[in-house]
């Protein structure tokens, strides 16, 4: 099934001889259970990608459906898009973004609490995404007590507390060396066969998408297979 797609999918900003094209006409599908890696230089519309597509950046035009829900067309918003981002997408980004004052379950359990989810069920689903990761024996340490490795963990926990169809990674192992960073993204590997998500990783390190499904090239705001 396909978890998302996106079609001519393109952004513009500034206007006249200001304009300038940070993607352009972008197609791609992304399958339930399918890594996809999006490889490319900085400033070479990654990010700006990933963004149109996790519904936080609007785009000038095209379509995107997430989940079998559209969610743009011609660069028109259709629906809610706040409640949409909480309950079928996970976002990981650079920067773990940990919330500092919160232990490690706290962070989890934040992300259940937005969707409604609280008590004992949210503490039964944090648990076990922590340990799933191999991180519940540090889930009481707060972030500052935790490796840059052992903090993306429990970001992708978060990300992952609300099983969306699709997760969404911003250049997710830019802040490790090279050993935690193959660490993660076999973590990606993992988490998109069994959790049945899609999984989309941006990133300009090409040694780290070994193993991928598929791999994306963006060059110049323009999107190749």
């Amino acid at each position: 099934m396909i978890a998302i797609e996106a079609e001519h999918l393109t952004k513009v900003y500034g206007s006249g001889h200001t304009e300038v094209v940070a993607l352009r006409d972008a197609d791609l599908s992304v399958s339930r259970g399918e890594l996809v890696a999006v490889l490319g230089p900085s400033g070479s519309g990654k990010t700006t990608l990933l963004t149109c597509l996790g519904c936080i950046v609007e785009p000038t035009r095209g379509r995107v459906v997430i989940d079998g829900t559209t969610v743009y067309d011609e660069g028109w918003a259709l629906l809610s898009l706040k409640r949409l981002r909480r309950r079928k997408i996970g976002f990981i980004f650079q920067s773990q973004t940990l919330i500092p004052f919160l232990s490690a379950l706290e962070n989890v359990l934040i992300a259940l609490d937005i969707n409604d989810v609280r008590g004992r069920k949210a503490r039964k689903i944090a648990h076990e995404l922590l340990d799933y990761l191999g991180i519940a024996e540090r889930m009481d340490h707060m972030p500052s007590m935790l490796s840059g490795g052992e903090q993306q963990r429990v970001a992708i926990a978060r990300a992952l507390a609300n099983s969306p169809a699709v997760l969404l990674c911003d250049e997710p192992t830019a802040a490790l060396d090279t050993e935690r960073g193959k660490s993660v993204m076999d973590l990606f590997k993992r988490v998109a066969k069994d959790r049945d998500s899609a999984v989309i990783v941006v990133t300009h390190d090409h040694r780290m998408v070994e193993g991928f499904d598929r791999i994306y090239h963006v060059k110049d705001g323009t999107l190749s297979a």
